[in-house]
């Protein structure tokens, strides 16, 4: 890092963070409101959510979980060349995949916003790599206000061009040009400056990715698959409209899951660090990050109760409000998502890769086996249903294993 370049204590980095990360993520929330208010029926939210879903089943292979090592690389083992060499590879080899399974699985006229809202969440996944190496260099201001203009700028464009011309393949593909050029005009030399960014890796290095992170990466697939094919069968057997009610209810609890993230993603390398050093004071931040993630749920909660069917009713409308029962489940899911995923990035911190995939396939698994009664007994909760027992059962593995690593860890003599 440049002399010149000067860290924000840790204080300063989690609000940069949660700011950007609040204001992208409801400025997302808003454009699933948007596709609603501003198309007749629900057919538009049903396959623009029906494209998140895909994207979301094939964007661990994209991300080939390389965010948390990189942070993790508190040591700076590899470059952030390195690391932006390896993710255009995955990101290509993703989209290639995500491509045949839409067009062997999807209707033929929903594969092409299927295809241009991967190519816009592509974009941000570049970004990505540049926000990790700004979060090494304890400048999460840079990645807040990226997130910011990322937010904002798809706002607008879809406004704009959906607003105008109804065309939701139009508004996705603005939206990926503006992501494009903020990362070249802002984040790029931002970024290039705490850490030179140099394109270029070996091919060794590049098989030692493959190979040393294959087993979280085939984790964070099954994990992402287990509450996204339930959501597509869903869309399968009750059709795109219900799949867009879900989606537009799931919408707002969604902004409280990610919550979870922004509480815990700015202190992983601190984590890491404290527990290399073996200071009880790692204990001690989990307990903290535990109380965090529980204060936003017990709250959301409250707030929800007393304030969720006026908030579906002014945002999306009556024939939204009226599935506002769907909301406590779901919230009580987002809850025990965020702190599974808590642990499972924990995991991946501190290399425990073993942990990490046969928990996500325990919870992929468990899904699969339970989603179609689910969705007899529960009808539209089916999926929240099936997405809690997967996500219980995940989490109390992954504890096990985090528990035991720990004790075996911080018992050793040195």
């Amino acid at each position: 890092m440049e002399a010149t370049e000067k860290t924000l204590s840790i204080k300063h980095n989690m609000f940069w963070n949660t700011v950007g990360s609040l204001t992208n993520l409801g400025c997302q929330w808003l454009i699933t409101i948007l596709v609603v208010r501003l198309s007749d029926g629900y057919s538009a939210a049903g396959i623009y959510s029906l494209a998140m879903s895909i994207f979301n089943m094939f964007s661990q292979l994209a991300q080939y979980r390389m965010y948390t090592v990189q942070i993790a690389d508190v040591e700076r083992k590899n470059s952030a060349g390195e690391y932006l060499t390896f993710r255009f590879f995955t990101t290509f080899m993703a989209f290639a995949m995500l491509a045949v399974y839409s067009i062997a699985t999807c209707r033929i006229d929903t594969v092409p916003a299927v295809l241009l809202y991967a190519l816009y969440k592509t974009a941000g996944l570049v970004i990505d790599v540049m926000h990790a190496n700004d979060q090494v260099g304890h400048r999460m201001d840079y990645i807040g206000k990226s997130l910011i203009m990322q937010g904002i700028g798809s706002l607008l464009s879809f406004i704009v061009v959906f607003g105008l011309l109804n065309s939701l393949e139009g508004a996705l593909l603005l939206m990926t040009v503006v992501t494009i050029g903020i990362d070249v005009i802002y984040d790029y030399p931002r970024s290039n400056r705490i850490s030179a960014i140099k394109l270029g890796i070996t091919q060794a290095k590049v098989r030692a990715f493959l190979c040393g992170c294959l087993p979280i990466v085939l984790g964070g697939i099954a994990a992402s698959a287990a509450p996204n094919i339930p959501r597509q069968y869903l869309s399968y057997t009750f059709g795109d409209s219900a799949l867009g009610i879900y989606a537009s209810v799931a919408a707002p609890v969604a902004i409280i899951q990610m919550g979870a993230t922004y509480i815990y993603n700015p202190l992983l390398g601190y984590l890491v660090e404290r527990y290399y050093s073996r200071e009880k004071s790692f204990f001690t931040l989990i307990g903290k990050i535990l109380a965090g993630i529980l204060f936003v749920g017990v709250i959301s909660a409250v707030a929800l109760f007393f304030f969720g069917k006026l908030l579906l009713s002014l945002f999306y409308g009556a024939g939204i409000a009226k599935h506002s029962d769907l909301l406590q489940p779901m919230l009580a899911c987002a809850f025990l998502t965020g702190i599974a995923w808590f642990v499972n990035d924990l995991l991946v911190s501190l290399d425990n890769y073993r942990g990490v995939f046969v928990g996500s396939i325990l919870s992929l698994i468990s899904a699969v086996a339970v989603m179609a009664p689910a969705q007899v007994l529960f009808g539209l909760n089916g999926p929240t249903v099936t997405a809690l027992i997967s996500n219980a059962i995940c989490l109390i593995y992954q504890s096990f294993v985090l528990g035991k690593q720990t004790q075996e860890w911080f018992g050793e003599k040195r």
